[in-house]
């Protein structure tokens, strides 16, 4: 009786196994659990850890007592973190727009039809897939006032007489920094535009034209309106990427010079890992968190008019 049964048993089972797949709640469920633990592990739990260390007097090696606001009071008197903060602004504001222009300029040219497409296209990639500190190093050697190519550049065509100390000055340093992450993040602007570009039908750009609109017209009135949800997705991505943006800067400026080119992210650094106070730099790092979570939910309502539209 028992050999009999075993078998009906193991079938059994494995319906109900089955019946519970065929679910779409428990799918999902058992498909995002992995996920959700990754999420949990490494984000959820870091977040919350930071919320501890930026409310107590936390030091390396010493746990320290709560203290509640009075290290986001102190680095709200800190006139480097100001500066750090107007940094961060500027340099995601101004990165954002010239990536997006000339992101955007690069994909209609991508778009058409000509010899070595496929290659040129992968070619545009390698300023994104090389890492970033590697490439960072090299534009660091092309900005250094002995070894620059840039000055030899320009002392041979007459336009300087005398070496440029790039990242020695604070205007010339931000302005260094802000030219690396442009040229590093046109190409995630221009794949990603291109990609949608690929999905509008070239019979609504046939229309347009055989109704006499111009290569401009077509391009404000119906291609332009089509992309305008991918390309604010693109814009949401960059600019948190940039606003958190770290190895770019450290390894160019490290801050510097006279912490003329931190950001949030290397101020935090800093003061958290440098001078051993790791509340404060818990406090700099979640600072940033209310303003990027404003400009998250401005652009995500932004998205859905859009999309509604």
């Amino acid at each position: 009786m028992v050999t009999a049964t075993m078998p009906a048993t193991g079938r059994q089972k494995t319906r109900t196994r089955i019946r519970v797949l065929e679910d779409e709640r428990w799918l999902a469920l058992t498909l995002l659990t992995p996920t959700a633990v990754l999420l949990g592990l490494f984000i959820a739990y870091p977040f919350i850890e930071g919320v501890y260390l930026s409310l107590s007097a936390s030091r390396v090696g010493v746990p320290g007592e709560f203290v509640g606001l009075k290290n986001f009071e102190k680095i709200w008197n800190d006139g480097i973190f100001r500066t750090a903060v107007w940094n961060t602004f500027w340099y995601t504001g101004i990165t954002t727009v010239f990536k997006l222009f000339l992101g955007l300029w690069l994909a209609l040219l991508l778009n058409r039809h000509f010899k070595g497409k496929a290659y040129i296209r992968a070619a545009i990639l390698l300023p994104f897939i090389i890492p970033t500190v590697l490439s960072t190093f090299a534009w660091k050697w092309m900005f250094d006032p002995t070894f620059s190519v840039i000055n030899w550049a320009l002392f041979k065509l007459g336009f300087i007489s005398a070496r440029i100390n790039w990242l020695g000055d604070p205007d010339l340093a931000m302005t260094s920094i802000i030219i690396v992450n442009i040229w590093r993040g046109i190409p995630f602007f221009a794949i990603s535009l291109l990609a949608g570009l690929q999905t509008i039908s070239p019979e609504l750009q046939e229309a347009a034209a055989i109704d006499g609109a111009k290569p401009w017209q077509r391009f404000w009135h119906v291609t332009w309106p089509l992309l305008l949800p991918v390309t604010m997705v693109v814009v949401l991505f960059s600019v948190i990427q940039t606003f958190a943006d770290f190895q770019l800067v450290y390894v160019m400026t490290g801050g510097g010079p006279a912490n003329a080119t931190h950001l949030f992210a290397t101020y935090a650094y800093q003061i958290g890992i440098g001078t051993g106070l790791l509340s404060e730099g818990a406090a700099i790092s979640l600072a940033m968190f209310p303003f990027l979570l404003l400009i998250v939910i401005v652009q995500l309502l932004y998205i859905r008019r859009v999309e509604v539209r």
